[in-house]
């Protein structure tokens, strides 16, 4: 299954509906104007803990929706949390046992799902500023790196937090700034802007999740906190069980971005 010639345009239940027919894409650019999200979801057990830990880590872990053990749908999804997203990754004991488009056959009854906000959801904001977003243009995945800044723990969970980096001109790293620090609920504002080796990054070209973009000569790196720091704690803390979305590969809400967006 090919993904369609405008993937911005669809609504949020067509897309789910192509997820759910096989489509295994990342989300980044599709459903214009509709939030996406990360998706952890943990047995009960684990839950208040890991609800804990988001508390404590706002930047990266900011909690849009979290469902009662069992549900696969919410208010803020209005699909099945199961099968509607492009790609899942299973961690047992915090090893990914296996990384598939429908997780049916690993859903427990006692798993309570987090949906946390996702950076793609102002990414139509910073190219309406005129800021480019390069994993769109080259049709890649967006880059995603642990960095050696460790999260406060919370109970079970620890871990690095995770970050994503986009590539902006000098000229534009204050307006990509000042566009993404009114979507706090969403990552918000940058954690860092320029060198990667204070994050402990040694290689931008060798990302931990996605894909490396292309970096020009008058452009910085820039790094905001990324949704999939929860998974980088299931795998330093080893819960026995564990789902996320395979990063990149978002849970496209049925919620506005401009839900977010504070004056």
């Amino acid at each position: 299954m090919t993904a369609p010639l405008d993937p911005g345009a669809l609504t949020p239940d067509q897309a789910r509906a192509l997820f759910r027919a096989g489509l295994r894409v990342p989300t980044s650019g599709w459903c214009a104007g509709w939030t996406q999200a990360n998706l952890i979801a943990v047995p009960r057990e684990y839950a208040f803990d890991l609800l804990l830990f988001a508390q404590r880590n706002p930047k990266p872990c900011p909690v849009l929706d979290v469902t009662e053990p069992g549900e696969t749908a919410s208010p803020l999804f209005a699909g099945d949390l199961r099968t509607d997203l492009p790609g899942y990754v299973v961690y047992e004991h915090g090893v990914p046992v296996a990384e598939v488009g429908d997780v049916t056959a690993y859903w427990r009854e006692d798993l309570v799902s987090f949906l946390i906000g996702c950076s793609f959801t102002f990414e139509d904001a910073l190219r309406e500023a005129g800021v480019s977003v390069r994993h769109i243009e080259q049709n890649r995945n967006v880059p995603m790196y642990r960095t050696n800044r460790m999260c406060r723990r919370a109970g079970e969970f620890g871990g690095p937090l995770v970050v994503s980096m986009r590539p902006v001109p000098a000229a534009q790293v204050a307006d990509a700034v000042r566009v993404t620090s009114r979507y706090p609920s969403v990552h918000g504002a940058p954690v860092h802007v320029g060198d990667p080796v204070e994050l402990g990054i040694d290689d931008l070209s060798a990302p931990d999740f996605g894909d490396p973009v292309e970096i020009r000569v008058d452009e910085i790196p820039v790094f905001w906190a990324c949704g999939v720091t929860p998974q980088a704690a299931v795998m330093a803390s080893r819960p026995k069980l564990a789902i996320g979305h395979a990063p990149g590969h978002m849970a496209i809400t049925d919620a506005r971005d401009s839900r977010y967006l504070v004056p």
